[in-house]
């Protein structure tokens, strides 16, 4: 391993955390998308059932 001075050490481990936590956020965005895509998704095929329902009773 080449040795670096301390503060390239400090500024490499923070940039993989900032990275580490970017990375996160945007999996966590992406996973809460999906979840109301498939609500809205949900909500729109029920909506749908109970107008076919009320339109054969």
């Amino acid at each position: 391993m080449i040795p670096l001075p301390a503060g390239e050490v400090i500024r490499t481990k923070l940039v993989r955390l900032l990275y580490f936590v970017g990375t996160g956020a945007v999996c966590a965005v992406g996973i809460n998308k999906w979840k109301e895509i498939e609500r809205k998704s949900m909500i729109q095929k029920q909506q749908q059932l109970n107008d076919v329902v009320q339109k054969s009773s």
